[in-house]
């Protein structure tokens, strides 16, 4: 266990990542942060030899595993969808909260990178990859293969961080609403394959090869919706009476109806 942070510097860290979130790196200076802290500015050097930089990079890694701990913990649920509302919901929070003046702390610092101070943006990084390793490992554990793990985790996080982005600039949790919601029709649980029990059709999983075969992977059905059936396969329909095959999509991500057989 590490040594005890003293008082004035852990809030000196939480003001750090409170100021972040509202006025961006280039705004969070460190007279900011003691006004905001209530530290004396003899602390500023004694707890942070780095000075400013140090201070914001250990405010983005606060913040970083602040995030990490609620998608640990849903994790640990074994719940995929608790995870991602999870994730939703804090952002939502804290729009809401701020009177969407507040975003989150790591994009602030990764928009404003630059090549003269690399460390902020290493930082903000690394807890952009911890995030999407930890849903990731959920998403493999519930039926994904890990490289499409690795894609859904980074996209719940790119859709989470964009939205948070937009609804501050148009003052209403409308794109993150929306933006969730569309995540609800991606599922880490797999849709075994066989037959649509509602169509009477062969399922074929999605990704696989058009012949039947033991190689093929199987499909992922969208949050919530009952195991009978996978609307995100495609599907193969076959006629006694001929050998040809007709191949078409039960559906789309965005809805859409699926396309007419040829």
């Amino acid at each position: 266990m590490g040594p005890r942070k003293s008082g004035s510097r852990e809030r000196m860290v939480l003001s750090a990542a409170a100021l972040l979130r509202e006025y961006g790196a280039g705004g969070t200076s460190v007279d900011k942060v003691l006004a905001h802290s209530g530290a004396p500015r003899g602390s500023v050097y004694h707890h942070f030899p780095g000075g400013r930089a140090q201070l914001i990079d250990e405010a983005v890694a606060h913040a970083g595993d602040f995030v990490a701990g609620l998608i640990d913990a849903a994790a640990r649920a074994d719940d995929p969808v608790a995870a991602v509302d999870a994730f939703f919901a804090l952002w939502r929070e804290q729009l809401v909260g701020s009177d969407f003046r507040a975003g989150c702390p790591i994009v602030a610092v990764a928009v404003e990178a630059n090549g003269e101070a690399p460390g902020p943006a290493r930082s903000a990084a690394a807890v952009f990859g911890r995030w999407q390793q930890a849903l990731a490992a959920l998403f493999v554990r519930h039926g994904l293969t890990e490289e499409r793990g690795r894609r859904l985790g980074a996209f719940v996080i790119a859709a989470a961080e964009g939205a948070v982005v937009v609804c501050r600039a148009e003052r209403s949790t409308a794109p993150l609403d929306a933006a969730a919601a569309e995540i609800h029709g991606c599922s880490p649980t797999p849709c075994a394959p066989g037959r649509d029990p509602r169509a009477g059709r062969e399922v074929i999983p999605v990704g696989s090869e058009a012949r039947p075969g033991p190689q093929r992977r199987s499909a992922v059905r969208p949050f919530g919706q009952k195991e009978s059936s996978c609307p995100h396969s495609t599907v193969r329909t076959t006629s006694s009476s001929s050998t040809s095959e007709t191949e078409r999509t039960a559906s789309t991500p965005t809805g859409s109806p699926p396309s007419t057989p040829r």
